[in-house]
């Protein structure tokens, strides 16, 4: 009952001086929506680059080859897709070429590979059909066209069976990939795929310097790449810093630390305007106090013990913060979903998030209106009855 008659007494305090109410209030709300606004924005571009490197391919491994003291050949790709526990293997040739079709021309990049692409790669076509190996070994002129590179060539006409010049040499287009959007900054949709033999006569060059590895199942990864590496070392003896082994969980893994870091940076900058918050409701609450001495020294006389005028300015400034929190919460919501729709990002909010900062900013009213409470209660009854 005490506790409900001083929840009364501190909204009826807090509804007779709104102006001041709101401006106390205001370094909560400002603390919780930038926690939540930054932090949300952290967490969507995490999500993105998890997307994107998640498009390159499911138990992808790369073989990169960085001299040309070392050569990629059928027989070494063969050697490595014999290896325990490689599923698929898909070496690559790319540049840049120039595609015409009419009066329209456009500058693209080029992949030369083999039909296990599709599957190293998770590529999909929406249209037509992919690669394939007699494609590769009959060095067929045909072509798989990315989204991009297909509405800019054909509109929206279907362009399966239609022929282009890449390179002024006519290519028959078999295939349209489904939309990948943009990976790691670049589109994956303007591109062209044609057949490995095909693409190393586009680039002029024969050389295959890197190699896409897809595993069996997860759990072998690490087994498969140190098996590739071995192999590697056997096949070029003292040339390891001439080529390199990636597992792309371990990209994911350090994108997903730098990415941990960043969010906790952003998050406890953003937490730094709470405590500012916390320092203003305590400093109001000293004012409080101060204009309400002689009501503290009624209350007192007529029977209010310490801890009820503990409870009371405790209860006041514990309101004010969370009243602060909630609106803050709000405004957070409105702000990143501005945010988003102004500046083209993703946003990713967090309940968890959203919770913790209400928690937060209840604690920095607690901490903060702790003092100015313990001062209103140690206030002599007859020097608060005295004063003016």
């Amino acid at each position: 009952m005490r506790i409900l008659q001083s929840i009364k007494m501190a909204l009826r305090s807090i509804r007779s001086n709104k102006l001041r109410s709101v401006l106390t209030m205001l370094g909560i709300i400002i603390g919780v929506s930038s926690v939540i606004v930054l932090v949300s924005i952290a967490q969507g571009s995490a999500k993105n680059v998890t997307s994107s490197i998640n498009q390159l391919g499911t138990n992808l491994l790369t073989v990169n080859t960085y001299s040309t003291d070392i050569e990629l050949t059928d027989d070494t790709i063969t050697e490595l897709s014999d290896l325990e526990g490689v599923k698929a293997v898909s070496p690559v040739v790319s540049g840049r070429v120039t595609v015409k079709k009419d009066r329209t021309t456009s500058q693209v990049s080029v992949t030369g590979t083999n039909a296990a692409y599709s599957d190293v790669r998770d590529t999909n076509v929406s249209q037509g059909r992919f690669i394939t190996d007699l494609d590769v070994e009959y060095r067929q002129k045909v072509v798989v066209l990315g989204s991009e590179t297909a509405e800019t060539l054909f509109g929206v006409n279907n362009p399966i069976g239609e022929h282009i010049q890449v390179n002024g040499t006519s290519y028959k287009v078999v295939g349209v990939l489904a939309s990948k959007g943009s990976s790691l900054g670049t589109s994956g949709d303007n591109v062209l795929i044609v057949p490995l033999s095909t693409g190393q006569r586009l680039v002029g060059s024969t050389t295959i310097s890197t190699v896409y590895i897809q595993g069996k199942s997860e759990e072998q990864m690490d087994f498969v790449m140190n098996r590739i590496k071995l192999t590697m070392a056997s096949l070029f003896p003292g040339k390891s810093d001439d080529y390199g082994v990636t597992n792309q969980q371990d990209v994911m893994d350090t994108m997903s630390s730098v990415s941990d870091t960043m969010t906790m940076m952003l998050g406890g900058i953003a937490s730094i305007s709470l405590l500012v918050g916390g320092i203003g409701i305590m400093n109001i609450m000293l004012v409080s106090v101060s204009e309400r001495t002689k009501e503290i020294g009624i209350r007192k006389a007529i029977g209010a013990k310490r801890r009820d005028i503990l409870l009371q300015f405790l209860i006041e400034a514990v309101i004010l913060s969370a009243m602060g929190g909630l609106i803050g919460i709000l405004a957070g919501l409105g702000l990143g979903k501005l945010v988003s729709t102004l500046m083209d990002m993703s946003i990713s909010f967090s309940t968890n998030v959203m919770l913790l900062s209400f928690l937060f900013s209840v604690v920095v009213g607690v901490v903060f209106g702790v003092f100015p409470a313990n001062k209103a209660s140690k206030l002599n009854p007859i020097q608060a009855l005295r004063f003016q």
